[in-house]
């Protein structure tokens, strides 16, 4: 007997790859004003420290988008 795999894992891609490619798909047939306010949501802000000498350097916010 096989067990039943994802169709996500038997194309070779992970869930977070599976679900990146259909958010996409997604967003894409969204109509205005849905679509800007979609793409809005999808962007990732995050903030970084560095440490030295066991204490945290100034952090700085990074963001996902390469235009900005």
């Amino acid at each position: 007997m096989s067990s039943a795999v994802p169709f996500w894992r038997a194309a070779g891609m992970t869930y977070i790859g599976y679900s990146n490619m259909v958010a996409g798909a997604v967003r894409k047939c969204l109509k205005e004003p849905y679509r800007s306010e979609a793409v809005n949501r999808e962007k990732v802000h995050f903030t970084i420290s560095k440490w030295s000498q066991g204490k945290p350097e100034k952090p700085s916010t990074r963001t996902d988008s390469p235009e900005e």
